[in-house]
This record gives structure tokens, C-alpha cells and sequence, in this order.
């Protein structure tokens, strides 16, 4: 993982731009660049005004504009043409490829650690000790993904 971040309450609306501005600052203290070109994100990260400035600023956003698997949209400003236009996006042959990716990259993590490495409630209270606890758990899942790859290349 590059960035991670707790938030408290449920909602995730106003953290796509700040998660996409972190992650490219990391890239760039790394060395690496600023190579975010496409942002994927779930229903809950849409915020049509931070998903425009990140169009304006050459990155492709691919966030769904419905949760779940709703065929139609349920309220009436979810019709407005920016909500149509992402849904073509996503339909498309390109953007289902790109979606896909998302399920594949960020779910497993979740699922390692809630499962795997059983970290499934934070053991301190408060959000900068929620925050801090949880940049640790993303940090040593990213060192045990290196410990386990350097262990693959290994010759025996």
C-alpha cells in the first residue's frame, strides 16, 4: 500500500483527491515519480467536484457512481450527465478491465489483514492513534510482502 488514512464516520466522499495527492507524494519521496494516471475507487468515494479536478489535472478517475450492483440510478441528481457519463466509462471494455483491477489489488489487503493477520478492530482509542496504528499494520503488511518475495527469488 502506498497511502493509508483513517477516517472517522463512514463516509469516504472527501477523501479521493487527499488519498491520490498522498499516494503521489510517497511515489515522489521514493523516487518513483508521480505515475498515477488512473484513480480507482468504490461508490463512496464519489464527489463529483474532486473527481473533476482530478480530470483536470490529467488523472483518470474510475469510480462508480452507485453502490452495489443497481442497474439504474435510485435518486434523481444520480442522473445528471456526469453520473451517465461514468457509467459508459466504466461499461466500456477498457473500464471493466481497469475496475477489475481494483477488486484485485486493494480487497485481498483487507482480507489478509482482517483474516489472516487478525486485525480486525483497533486496539487503541482515538483517531491519531487509530491512524497511527493502522499506517503501521499497511506498513508491515507491505514489509512482509517484500520479506515473502525476496524469499521467492532466493535461489535454494
Amino acid at each position: 500500500m502506498i497511502g493509508a488514512d483513517v477516517i472517522t464516520g463512514g463516509n469516504e466522499r472527501n477523501t479521493l483527491e487527499p488519498l491520490i495527492d498522498s499516494a503521489r507524494a510517497e511515489l515522489e519521496r521514493a523516487g518513483v515519480g508521480s505515475p498515477v494516471e488512473v484513480a480507482l475507487a468504490d461508490a463512496g468515494f464519489w464527489n463529483t467536484e474532486q473527481i473533476e479536478r482530478l480530470s483536470a489535472r490529467g488523472i483518470r478517475p474510475l469510480v462508480k457512481p452507485d453502490a452495489g450492483h443497481r442497474k439504474t440510478p435510485g435518486q434523481t441528481r444520480r442522473r445528471r450527465a456526469h453520473y451517465r457519463q461514468m457509467r459508459e466509462q466504466l461499461a466500456s471494455e477498457e473500464g471493466k478491465q481497469l475496475y477489475r483491477q481494483r477488486a484485485m489489488t486493494i480487497e485481498p489487503v483487507f482480507g489478509q489483514t482482517k483474516h489472516n493477520r487478525r486485525a480486525d478492530r483497533f486496539q487503541r482509542r482515538g483517531l491519531g492513534a487509530c491512524r497511527s496504528e493502522w499506517r503501521l499494520i499497511t506498513a508491515t503488511h507491505n514489509l512482509l510482502k517484500l520479506w515473502r518475495h525476496g524469499l521467492a527469488t532466493v535461489p535454494a
